[in-house]
C-alpha cells in the first residue's frame, strides 16, 4: 500500500499573528469590554465618574388634608433634587432647599414618596429608602388654630438649634406646625409634636425662628413669638466669602459698566444670590436659577456716564440657611481705565 503525502494544514489565524500583536489584540479586546461594562450604565447612559448618593434623612408628615411635608439631607454635588410619589415625580427642587410640601393630594390617602438627587451633569443618583404619610379627613373649617404659645429655643451645637412651644388650640385640632427662619418656613412637624430641630446652621450666627399651626382645611395660625439665637463658635466668614474677584470697565452706548468675575464659595448648595457692593453700599442684586454657576461667575452693571470716577466693589453670597456669607477681598476699578 502506497503511502499518500498529505497536505499540510494551514494554522489557524490566531496562530498566523506575530505573539506580540496577538498580545496586543487581546489587551485591547479586554480594555474595550472594560470601558463597555464601566462606561455606561444599564441603560447606555454614559455616567462618567460616581453618581450622586441617595439622599438620606428622608421623612413624609402629613400637613393638612391635602398637603404632605417631605425633608431630606443635603448630597453633595447636587444641582436639583426631585421628589416622587409612588415612582411619579411630582416636585423639583432647587440644590439650596431640602424640603417641600407636596400638595393637591387626597384626603384619608396613604401615599409612598421618594427623592432622588440630580447632579451638574443631569445625571440621576438611585432613590432614597421609601418614606409613608396619610392625609388626615376632609374637614369643613374656616377657623384657624391659636399661636403657639411660649416658644423657646437653644443652641445644640454651632450647626443646630432645638425650639419647643406649647400646644395651639384648634376646634377641629391642629395637623402640623411649621417653622420658619426669618420669612422662609424650614420645618414642618406633626401636629402631636411641640418640638423640632433645625439644622444646617452656621456657627457664630445670629438667627430667628417663628412657629405656626395649621390644620387639616389648611388655616394657618399667626405666628408665634419669635426667638432670636446665635449658634456658638465664630465665624470670620472666610469659608463663605467668594474668592478670586476681578474688576473692569467697559464704555456701551455712551455709558459705563462694571465687568466682575469671581470664583463661587465651597458650600453644601450651589449659591443662587449674590448682594454686590459698591463704595460701601449695597447696589444690586444678582440671582440664578437651578443653571448657578459652581466654578466662576460673571456679572456686568451700570456704572455710570463719567469717566475716571474711582469705585470700590466687593460681594457676598446668600447661603443656603438664608444668611449672608462673608464678603469677597474688595477691589478698586477706575471707569474706562481697564483692569
Amino acid at each position: 500500500m502506497r503511502d499518500v503525502p498529505v497536505p499540510p494544514v494551514a494554522p489557524p489565524a490566531s496562530a498566523q499573528v506575530p505573539f506580540r500583536r496577538r498580545w496586543a489584540l487581546l489587551l485591547c479586546g479586554a480594555l474595550v469590554l472594560l470601558t463597555s461594562s464601566c462606561g455606561r450604565g444599564a441603560s447606555g447612559e454614559d455616567t462618567g465618574g460616581a453618581l450622586p448618593g441617595a439622599p438620606t434623612g428622608v421623612t413624609a408628615r402629613a400637613g393638612s388634608a391635602t398637603t404632605v411635608h417631605v425633608m431630606w439631607n443635603a448630597v453633595d454635588g447636587v444641582r436639583t433634587y426631585e421628589v416622587y410619589r409612588a415612582g411619579t415625580l411630582v416636585e423639583e427642587v432647587p440644590a439650596a432647599e431640602r424640603m417641600v410640601d407636596v400638595t393637591r393630594l387626597r384626603p384619608s390617602t396613604a401615599y409612598a414618596f421618594t427623592v432622588r438627587a440630580r447632579d451638574a451633569d443631569g445625571r440621576l443618583g438611585p432613590r432614597s429608602r421609601e418614606v409613608r404619610a396619610t392625609t388626615p379627613a376632609a374637614v369643613a373649617d374656616d377657623s384657624a388654630p391659636t399661636r403657639p404659645g411660649d416658644v423657646r429655643g437653644r443652641a445644640v451645637d454651632s450647626r443646630a438649634v432645638q425650639l419647643t412651644w406649647s400646644a395651639a388650640r384648634d376646634d377641629r385640632g391642629v395637623a402640623s406646625y411649621d417653622v420658619y427662619q426669618g420669612d422662609t418656613k424650614v420645618h414642618s412637624v406633626g401636629g402631636n409634636q411641640t418640638a423640632a430641630v433645625v439644622t444646617g446652621l452656621r456657627a457664630g450666627t445670629r438667627y430667628s425662628f417663628t412657629v405656626r399651626a395649621r390644620d387639616a382645611a389648611d388655616n394657618v395660625s399667626p405666628a408665634g413669638a419669635a426667638v432670636r439665637l446665635t449658634t456658638p463658635g465664630s465665624d470670620d466668614g472666610h469659608a463663605t466669602a467668594p474668592t478670586g474677584l476681578r474688576a473692569a470697565s467697559h464704555r456701551a452706548d455712551g455709558a459705563y459698566y462694571l465687568d466682575l468675575a469671581w470664583v463661587p464659595p465651597r458650600t453644601d448648595a450651589p449659591v443662587t444670590e449674590y448682594q454686590i457692593h459698591l463704595d460701601g453700599r449695597a447696589a444690586t442684586s444678582l440671582v440664578y436659577g437651578a443653571e448657578a454657576p459652581r466654578d466662576r461667575a460673571e456679572y456686568s452693571f451700570y456704572a455710570g456716564r463719567e469717566a475716571g470716577v474711582t469705585h470700590r466693589v466687593r460681594i457676598r453670597a446668600r447661603l443656603a440657611d438664608g444668611t449672608w456669607g462673608g464678603f469677597s477681598a474688595e477691589r478698586k476699578v477706575t471707569l474706562g481705565a481697564g483692569r
